[in-house]
């Protein structure tokens, strides 16, 4: 017998922005859990530690929520704080720890794991839920920059492992995404800059008005001003949202990974930094040095490559690193980034704001240049006279 037939399966996937989730009268997670069985919802919560120590209180909001909002949802237990960071992803210990919870807890797959806080315990708890019962209902809260810009948004979950980052994980899509813009006040500076990486990697990709709108906009946003900021953040995660909806790759069988721009090197550069350079710190340099190639290329001219790593300065990112000078490590992540998807290798890349294109193979002796070139590089010197003709 020989049997072949084609299928497919039908994802919702939902994002709300809201500030203040857990205020009481935020009515809004009660309308994400109107529940199928009439009887309200039975909820696991898991916490964000870096959150909570920024914002005491937050645990406590949570709890009162839930009091106000009981004929909406039960939780469970009382909220579990957990490390957030890249301590959620180094190994597996916060991974075993959330399916033991999950498991005392007996959370059935119409229960829901709910997850508040940045991208990597996101990461790590998304796994958790995917794994448990094989899959229970997950909802995110993000409550930092690069998780409202973008990993909120996607449907990977995972931890670091045998030196890789995110080797162990899964593709599965979380029930809702909540981004709780309320506690964006309460990051470090570095976190706050984190985010406006990513936003400025979809904007040369996908949208030259969004570029714009941050280059005009770089220093308030550097300055923390949220009337500039939120929406940026926003336009970020409907482009991130559009791509995982309409691409028709969600789970990346391609070969391509079109969203990934600088991303070759930011994970290497984390991975040699024992994860002391955070992720959107990383982009912002991988960025830097993706553009740096292609202007040494020729694919990019010189206006534009000025003006990207200005914006990029201005909004707070150091573009040099002593690491990017121990080149023959960091051109290990050209090998790790096609080994993690497989296939051809496929590098995004602009030949202008907005123009985007995939190269297959990396001249090292350019890149070479463009590494060396990019850890002399200093925000007063950055013109034609440094070597780019």
């Amino acid at each position: 017998m020989k049997l072949d037939a084609t299928f497919s399966v039908t994802y919702a996937h939902q994002l709300r922005c809201t500030h203040g989730v857990f205020r009481s009268e935020n009515h809004l997670l009660a309308e994400i859990l109107a529940h199928d069985t009439g009887a309200p919802a039975r909820v696991l919560t898991f916490v964000d530690s870096g959150l909570v120590e920024a914002d005491p209180g937050y645990l406590a909001a949570i709890s009162t929520w839930f009091e106000a909002h009981a004929d909406a949802a039960t939780l469970v237990d009382t909220p579990h704080l957990l490390p957030g960071g890249e301590t959620a992803k180094r190994d597996r210990k916060t991974l075993d720890r959330v399916l033991e919870i999950i498991s005392e807890a007996h959370i059935c797959r119409h229960s829901y794991v709910l997850v508040v806080g940045g991208g990597a315990l996101l990461d790590c708890v998304g796994l958790a839920a995917s794994l448990a019962h094989r899959g229970v209902r997950l909802i995110r809260v993000a409550t930092t920059t690069l998780s409202q810009s973008d990993s909120a948004l996607g449907v990977k979950n995972g931890i670091n492992a045998f030196d890789q980052k995110n080797y162990l994980g899964v593709y599965d899509v979380p029930f809702a995404v909540i981004h709780d813009e309320a506690t964006l006040g309460s990051l470090s500076d570095g976190d706050w800059y984190a985010g406006f990486s990513e936003a400025v990697k979809v904007a040369l990709l996908k949208d030259p008005e969004l570029f714009e709108t941050i280059e005009r906009d770089a220093d308030a946003i550097c300055q923390r001003d949220s009337a500039a900021a939120i929406p940026v953040l926003r336009a970020s995660a409907k482009h991130h949202f559009d791509h995982i909806t309409k691409n028709g790759d969600p789970f990346e069988r391609g070969d391509a990974r079109p969203l990934d721009f600088g991303h070759w090197a930011a994970h290497k550069l984390e991975q040699m930094s024992h994860y002391e350079i955070r992720h959107g710190a990383a982009v912002a340099i991988g960025l830097a040095l993706d553009v740096t190639y292609a202007r040494l290329q020729g694919w990019l001219d010189e206006a534009p490559h000025e003006r990207i790593l200005h914006t990029l300065e201005r909004l707070g990112f150091i573009l040099h690193h002593p690491l990017l000078l121990e080149r023959d490590t960091l051109m290990g992540g050209l090998a790790d980034f096609q080994e993690h998807l497989g296939g051809v290798r496929s590098i995004p890349m602009i030949r202008d704001i907005g123009v985007a294109f995939e190269v297959h193979e990396i001249d090292e002796t350019v890149m070479a240049q463009a590494l060396e070139w990019l850890n002399a590089w200093k925000p007063e010197m950055a013109d034609s006279s440094r070597g780019i003709t």
